[in-house]
């Protein structure tokens, strides 16, 4: 059965946008015999305000059950829960929404299957995504690559300068995604986006919690300096 969606998780723009200020996406290849739940869970504690849950490769059984594992932590922290492209897995659960790419079903047939409440996110690689994007009803964008991604070689680079036309062009939130690391963070200033969108940087980290303590005050101070 869904789980049952609660009043504090119908997500406004605002919520959303403030919500992408440290966006941890789960990698299950640097757990090391910990759980994912667990993993998750550290990442929040250490300040992670948004997950999604992506696992290449999984069937949809099995994003199902570890969305229902973990989306208890989002709930009580009160973190937007998503999932990488399933949308049945999306469905099955309850969990807040999904993540699509562009080569992923539509985003406007994502929001009419999962109706106007849910959160989508769609990656983007230039303006006229982005717009496209935008009009088709996404909550919210993730950009990237932006920096060199040693894990995801097949991903095509985002210039600075694209990233900062896509966050003029847009009213949504906008999400940096690819290399993001305490040391890339402050490259981003000034581009206009709500947030970074970290995998490797926490969930490789032997100690997630303070991973994601340490990201966070990046961004913050790259957001403070505006």
């Amino acid at each position: 059965m869904p789980l049952p969606r609660k009043v504090q998780n119908i997500w406004t723009e605002k919520k959303i946008r403030e919500a992408c200020r440290l966006y941890a996406v789960t990698d299950s290849s640097y757990l090391c015999g910990r759980s994912l739940p667990s993993c998750v869970a550290d990442a929040i504690i250490g300040g992670a305000t948004f997950v999604q849950l992506r696992k290449k490769g999984a069937s949809t059984l099995e994003l199902i059950k570890l969305a229902r594992a973990i989306a208890p932590v989002c709930r009580v922290a009160n973190v937007p829960f998503v999932i990488d492209n399933d949308i049945e897995a999306a469905k099955a659960t309850g969990i807040d929404g999904v993540h699509v790419g562009q080569s992923d079903i539509s985003c406007a047939d994502v929001r009419s299957i999962l109706g106007e409440n849910a959160i989508v996110g769609v990656s983007v690689t230039d303006v006229e995504q982005a717009l496209q994007a935008e009009v088709s009803g996404a909550s919210y964008i993730g950009v990237g690559s932006i920096f060199d991604n040693p894990e995801n070689k097949h991903f095509s680079f985002v210039s600075l300068d694209t990233l900062r036309d896509i966050c003029k062009a847009v009213s949504i939130p906008v999400v940096a995604i690819g290399g993001i690391t305490t040391q890339t963070i402050p490259e981003l200033r000034g581009a206009g986006i709500s947030g970074v969108a970290v995998k490797h940087a926490l969930f490789a980290s032997d100690n997630i919690e303070k991973a994601a303590k340490g990201i966070l005050e990046a961004v913050d101070n790259m957001m403070d300096e505006l």
